[in-house]
């Protein structure tokens, strides 16, 4: 391969769910009445039957609640370059294979789907007929959208239009189903659905005009079993808590709404769950006692895993009350840039406010300053480093190092065309696991040393490290970033190549080590995407060969234009550079997902053989390839991307 041509880039519920649902039993007496001297009392008519029970599912019916199923919605995006994509959702609808129509998420709600690139958000626990579900609607409203983009490192505004140029507005899109992966509902069961809207692979993205130009061909795919497994949060005002079930009931509030509920769920908590109720801390039990404690109608914040099979939902940390970002105080969430004394600067900060409307209380700031101090409450969201009983250690401010993901809980004291301030001398700083992404220097028993490119995704340059070391001259080196690995494990052919790593800063005016690795991917196994693109008018002729072992793919076709690269892990490659053609092959094991996309249809395929027939059917000298997307895992030496998801968008004549 030719290695110049790398460069630098920036549920819930029970073992299957417990339903609270309250039927009413009617008992009719019959009593027989003597009669009186000499007479005959005539026997009373019978009163009419009461009406049977309904055997016919009505969602907005509660006495048909048995007949019905429901259908927990999750939302999630792929990695990409945008940094805020907050739309307006007019509505979501899910269809039966009869054609039959059933709303799930009726209210209009924002949501910023950039937001969503390491986790999914339960959005809605529907009451739905049972049935087949086959395909939906998602309603999209972009008249007052917040998009942006990250353009050399800087966040710039982008302004989204369609493939004729003009601006979108309101837009619906269509949500399918494979055959082999329908929503299936029955009676009184549990099912989930997972909405993928692939932003990068939905956009065509110019960054030099002001505004940016995203040109929009979206589309969301809808997976009854993710493909990629994620941490889910939930969202959702106390109901009531279960003691010896370990458990507690919210009604969904999804994104940071005020007022809609969108159904029942049930959060499983653990011995070792982390709970932060009214900026107190507890952990197991002690949390669930205190939530009580709270009151019905709390706002709480869980994030943890799904047991997909048992659609059973697990926290690993809860926050409630006060300590909901944007309940009772203002809050920002991105990571540390620089540091001077106590005053921070947090770079791409989604900033929530306390008292603000629905669609003005969120709102994106690429810079955001703070003030913390000694009362400011500061803690790990992550429990790696203590046994399961233990309660949530508070740290000192001076735990907050430049590159840490963060939510800060505080007060907005300026907010204005001179930029936005949160005084949090009496609030709280939560301390995220931190992703870094890099190549590998050196390796040394307990630390690999990286040339370090991005901290969650933001390129290394836009972090002053100044503070970071005992001395100046210790201060973090990008160049050659020290990362305490401890037993770790990390190939020995590593060095040179792509590397990952989640974990936290350490202290802040204590380096070296800079960080302090808890997850290290090394180059066989870290993330990578591929996205190419045949310009406006495609190409009849993407592949060389298409058959159930990959595609292979025309690196030097003449139509390819400046979508040509595959990013595995912070490198960035040109397919045009490479020396031989790439191929595309499924993965072997594990669940995959193939696309093929055309004007007015979405065809999915679980299956690669049946998704090279679709993409050979298509490609029949007429239609041409617009552009195709893969996910997996790229092996530099061999030339082969091993994908576990590929889209392609085809024009149809």
């Amino acid at each position: 391969m030719n290695t110049s041509s790398y460069r630098h880039f920036g549920g819930p519920i029970t073992t299957t769910i417990k339903m609270s649902v309250t039927l009413m039993f009617v008992s009719i007496f019959l009593s027989a009445c003597g009669g009186g001297t000499g007479t005959t009392e005539q026997p009373q008519p019978l009163p009419p039957p009461p009406p049977p029970v309904s055997a016919t599912c009505v969602p907005s019916d509660p006495a048909t609640a048995t007949e019905c199923g429901t259908v927990i919605i999750g939302l999630t995006d792929a990695e990409g370059d945008f940094l805020s994509y907050a739309v307006d959702v007019l509505s979501l609808t899910l269809e039966k294979a009869n054609g039959a129509i059933v709303s799930v998420l009726p209210n209009r709600t924002r949501i910023d789907f950039s937001q969503y690139v390491d986790l999914t958000e339960l959005v809605s626990a529907a009451t739905v007929p049972p049935g087949v579900y086959v395909a939906g609607t998602i309603q999209l409203d972009y008249s007052n959208a917040e998009v942006f983009v990250d353009a050399d490192g800087i966040a710039k505004a982008a302004t989204v239009v369609d493939a004729d140029g003009d601006l979108m507005g309101e837009t619906t899109l269509r949500i399918m189903l494979s055959d082999r992966d329908q929503l299936t509902v029955t009676r009184a069961s549990v099912s989930l659905l997972t909405l993928d809207f692939d932003l990068e692979a939905s956009h065509v993205v110019d960054t030099v005009p002001t505004p940016a130009i995203a040109v929009a061909e979206p589309f969301i795919v809808a997976e009854t079993d993710p493909v990629d497994s994620k941490e889910i949060r939930v969202r959702g005002r106390f109901i009531e808590a279960n003691i010896d079930e370990m458990s507690y009931v919210v009604a969904l509030r999804p994104f940071h709404d005020l007022v809609n509920d969108h159904g029942r769920m049930r959060v499983f908590v653990t011995d070792g769950t982390d709970f932060e109720v009214n900026e107190l801390v507890f952990t197991g039990a002690e949390g669930l006692r205190a939530l009580e404690a709270a009151g019905q109608g709390t706002l709480t914040v869980a994030q943890g895993t799904l047991n997909v099979a048992q659609r059973e939902f697990t926290a690993d940390r809860v926050l409630a009350g006060n300590s909901v970002p944007g309940n009772g105080k203002d809050a920002v969430k991105g990571n540390v840039i620089s540091r001077f004394g106590n005053d921070l600067v947090v770079r791409g900060g989604t900033v929530i406010l306390s008292d603000a409307t629905n669609a003005k209380r969120t709102f994106f700031r690429d810079d955001v300053t703070v003030t913390v101090g000694p009362n400011t409450m500061v803690y790990k969201t992550h429990r790696a480093d203590r046994p399961l009983d233990t309660p949530v250690r508070l740290l000192d401010i001076s735990a907050i190092s430049i590159g840490q993901a963060v939510t800060i809980r505080g007060t907005v004291t300026n907010n204005d065309e001179l930029g936005v301030h949160i005084d949090a001398t009496e609030g709280a700083v939560l301390m995220h696991l931190t992703h870094l992404s890099g190549l590998v220097n050196t390796i040394l028993p307990g630390q690999t040393d990286i040339e370090l490119f991005a901290i969650d995704r933001r390129r290394v340059q836009v972090f002053d490290f100044t503070g970071t070391g005992m001395s100046p001259e210790t201060d973090a080196d990008p160049a050659n970033y020290e990362v305490a690995t401890g037993n770790l494990p990390i190939r020995p052919d590593a060095t040179g190549q792509p590397v990952v790593v989640y974990g936290f800063p350490n202290e802040f005016g204590t380096a070296p080590p800079d960080f302090e690795g808890r997850t290290i991917i090394d180059f066989a196994n870290v993330r990578s995407a591929l996205g190419v693109g045949w310009g406006a008018a495609g190409t009849t002729t993407p592949f060389l060969m298409m058959d159930n072992t990959g595609l292979l793919l025309d690196n030097q076709n003449s139509d390819i234009d400046q979508r040509r690269f595959i990013k595995q892990g912070p490198v960035l490659i040109d397919l045009t550079t490479l020396d031989s053609n790439t191929l595309i092959a499924p993965r072997e094991t594990g669940r995959k997902l193939f696309v093929v996309k055309t004007t007015d249809s979405l065809q999915l395929y679980a299956d690669f053989t049946d998704f090279v027939n679709a993409l050979t059917l298509e490609l029949d000298g007429a239609s041409t390839a617009r552009s195709m997307h893969a996910r997996g895992i790229y092996n530099a030496d061999t030339n082969v991307f091993t994908a576990y998801k590929v889209f392609v968008y085809i024009l149809e004549p």
